[in-house]
């Protein structure tokens, strides 16, 4: 996702970053996860969507 909410620009929906709120939100959100598990695959995984994804049963 695109750091500044204002641009409009194509986000990158490839990568996640838990530093971003709104990125915690939209990705809890889509993936049906707490945040602590968001934070958690990310750690275990790194930051590639899919493999979070597939690292919490989602893909």
């Amino acid at each position: 996702m695109a750091d500044d909410l204002s641009e409009r620009g194509n986000q990158d929906r490839t990568r996640i970053n838990v530093n971003e709120p709104h990125e915690v939100r939209y990705w809890t959100s889509r993936l049906g996860v707490s945040e602590d598990e968001l934070r958690k695959a990310v750690a275990d995984v790194g930051v590639s969507a899919q493999q979070v994804a597939e690292h919490l049963g989602k893909a």
